[in-house]
């Protein structure tokens, strides 16, 4: 039977984490994500899990790419510089094949920047999380709910595909409270014939490797990962229509912007502006088809983020360029309010551009 609590987003998907049958978790604490570790500290070793705080973020990030290797779901915490110093193993993680489910819960950047929330590590998440050619899941979600909710489709996800997994959240969506009701516990975890965890005399030994001296079966791999990537895209790419049906201008947002932007949007629609609203649900694979069919009946779409703007392109592209993309937001833990939104949706609805 489902349980519900009144609870914090960071807490909210440590719980969910739990439930979704992750027993190995390593960590190290940086605001506005600590939450999630200490969280973590107090229930595993009464669910029997494993809880280590690492001496680095690197460290984090090699003991769950080591945990993954054994077939044991297992998952890691951090805010954006911390991401950053994770990057290398996470390109090793995507080279392995192995699943994992990284948390990034945003702060004002780049460099330590500040402690407020932000959208700006984009880029990184969806184009960059390390060197290579290679994609992770991305999912962004906009309430505690869905907090609980997306940490258990990481994980089910990236087992599948054997890839690893990103929640992108923000320190807004981290420290707010909410309701939230969670699941009952897994118990029945996905069989792993690949993993590394003893032959017991019945099969011949796994070996997970990411070095491939012969450039032909390097590029032989990489491009089977691709193959994987684009069954992904066909059929994973998620996102959230709201009043799109006549809207004349679309709004796109993901996360706690898309919250702020949905207030804008009510506010646009109670003064006889038909507005709409996009909120990407993954960040990668991207719902290209979605947004462009949520945009044909519109003149102008506008994406609203807390940073420069880095989900801009792709909404250009997932409309080919056919309608003007403009972009309104803040950076560096600055949020937009509503009415900053209504008015950017008013000047658009008036041809001010």
């Amino acid at each position: 039977m489902a349980e519900r609590a009144l609870m914090k987003g960071n807490e909210a998907l440590a719980e969910a984490s739990i439930r979704a049958g992750c027993r190995h978790f390593f960590g190290y604490p940086i605001t506005p994500q600590t939450e999630v570790s200490a969280y973590m500290a107090k229930r595993m070793p009464k669910v029997g899990g494993v809880f280590l705080q690492a001496e680095s973020e690197m460290a984090a990030i090699s003991m769950v790419m080591g945990a993954a290797a054994a077939g044991v779901r297992a998952m890691t915490s951090s805010s954006s510089p911390g991401i950053s110093l994770k990057a290398e193993v996470i390109s090793y993680i995507a080279a392995c094949d192995l699943p994992c489910v990284i948390v990034n819960i945003q702060r004002g950047s780049p460099g330590v920047g500040g402690i407020q929330p932000a959208q700006s590590d984009y880029n990184q998440a969806t184009k960059a999380p390390g060197h290579g050619d290679f994609h992770m899941l991305v999912y962004a979600p906009s309430t505690v709910q869905e907090m609980a909710d997306t940490v258990v489709r990481a994980f089910d996800t990236a087992d599948k595909y054997r890839m690893p997994a990103m929640i992108l959240g923000d320190g807004l969506l981290g420290q707010m409270m909410e309701p939230v009701e969670f699941p009952e516990m897994r118990t029945n975890m996905p069989e792993k014939p690949w993993a590394i965890n003893g032959m017991r005399g019945k099969r011949p030994k796994n070996v997970i490797n990411s070095l491939y001296l012969r450039p032909e079966e390097l590029e032989r791999t990489i491009i089977e990962r691709f193959a994987r990537y684009d069954e992904i895209a066909k059929e994973h790419a998620q996102a959230e229509t709201y009043l799109t049906g006549d809207a004349d201008i679309v709004v796109v947002a993901y996360g706690a912007a898309a919250r702020i932007a949905r207030s804008g949007v009510d506010a646009a629609r109670s003064q006889g502006i038909k507005a709409g609203l996009v909120r990407p649900v993954t960040l990668w694979p991207f719902p290209n088809a979605i947004i462009k069919e949520s945009a044909r009946h519109a003149g102008n779409i506008l994406v609203v983020e807390m940073s420069m703007g880095q989900m801009v392109p792709d909404v250009k592209l997932a409309v080919e360029c056919a309608l003007p993309v403009h972009f309104f937001g803040h950076t560096g833990g600055v949020v937009p309010t509503p009415p900053e939104v209504l008015e950017q949706i008013k000047a658009l609805s008036g041809g001010v551009v």
